[in-house]
């Protein structure tokens, strides 16, 4: 581009993992070209994850309401053309936003490469190799902009200060705080259940643990592990996002899966210790500026397939147990490890 632009539309709709995923380009674009002001396009319950970025707004879209279809679309753009945009950074590229960039016709528009004949390459196991990371492509539709990025060195957010309600769920004390988020979008990316009890029975001897999840099955199952393991509390259902993100920047470390938890305490510079089942993060979805050595992956010896997919969607038979390799003193280990380097 022959002038940088001034203002620029950012969009990403989902997922979780994704969106949080963009916080740390963004952070890194703020501090590096304070002078650019971002308008972020993404649903409303994900606003609080740019909360301390300076010079970011949200623009709330609604997909299943007045946005919805190709009509609502339409109806979009011309609520976010009163914006006086400069330019647009897809960082989704879907449909959707697909059919945005026809409504922007005139206006830069430059979209994510994905890299999905590499990420295929890799799941099909013809090149196993490390692939770009996701927060590099983000970075990389900058550049298209004129804004080179470095993600080095980043500079994040300093411990939220809780409040006293959030101190009463919590049960606040001197014991430090580990974040256990078990669940995942997929079966195969999930640890299982038994096995996480055997770690929260270990790490609560020493450490209050926060498990985090979301919807009533979830919740159902985290109310009979705190029920069943001392200094355990389950926080589903009884804080917001905020309040969440809140929590998850005073933990010490949080133990996750290739999920959403893991971005969201990534993004806020908390330690993540992370458990693979049959993904992997040679895709490039590795949670931000986190030590390698974090990663706990199922065995790939026994199998050999991993990575059988991007997402955890696809895995042949035999492989969807595969993160049960994974063991739970392994897990303990590494995590206690975490916490002595922190």
């Amino acid at each position: 581009m022959s002038q940088k632009p001034k203002h620029i539309l950012v969009i990403r709709l989902s997922a979780m993992g994704d969106v949080a995923m963009i916080v740390p380009v963004l952070r890194a674009l703020n501090n590096q070209y304070p002078e650019v002001k971002i308008t972020v396009l993404t649903r409303a319950f994900f606003a609080p994850f740019f909360r301390d970025l300076k010079y970011v707004s949200i623009y709330k879209a609604d997909v299943k309401g007045r946005h919805k279809g190709v009509h609502g679309l339409y109806k979009l753009s011309k609520e976010l053309k009163l914006l006086s945009v400069d330019a647009v950074a897809d960082l989704h590229n879907v449909l959707r936003s697909n059919l945005l960039k026809l409504f922007f016709v005139g206006t830069p528009f430059f979209q994510i490469n994905k890299g999905r004949a590499k990420k295929k390459a890799l799941t099909t196991g013809k090149d196993f190799k490390q692939l770009k990371t996701t927060h590099q492509r983000y970075a990389d539709v900058f550049e298209k902009l004129g804004f080179t990025l470095s993600l080095k060195n980043p500079v994040f957010p300093e411990k939220a200060k809780l409040d006293s309600y959030i101190s009463e769920v919590i049960d606040s004390n001197s014991k430090p705080m580990i974040g256990i988020a078990p669940f995942a979008a997929f079966k195969s990316k999930a640890y299982p259940i038994a096995l996480m009890e055997e770690v929260i029975k270990d790490l609560s001897k020493e450490y209050k643990i926060l498990l985090f999840g979301g919807g009533k099955k979830e919740t159902v199952i985290l109310n009979q592990i705190a029920d069943k393991n001392k200094n355990t509390i389950n926080l589903a259902g009884k804080l917001n996002l905020n309040q969440e993100l809140d929590v998850i920047s005073n933990l010490k470390v949080m133990i996750a899966m290739d999920s959403g938890n893991a971005h969201m305490a990534a993004m806020l510079g908390t330690q993540v210790v992370t458990l693979w089942g049959v993904t992997h993060p040679y895709a490039g979805f590795y949670p931000f500026n986190q030590n390698p050595d974090n990663a706990l992956l199922a065995n790939q010896t026994k199998y050999p397939k991993i990575p059988t997919s991007i997402y955890g969607n696809k895995y042949p038979e035999g492989y969807e147990d595969a993160i049960a390799s994974i063991t739970p003193k392994q897990v303990v280990e590494k995590t206690l490890k975490v916490i002595k380097k922190a």
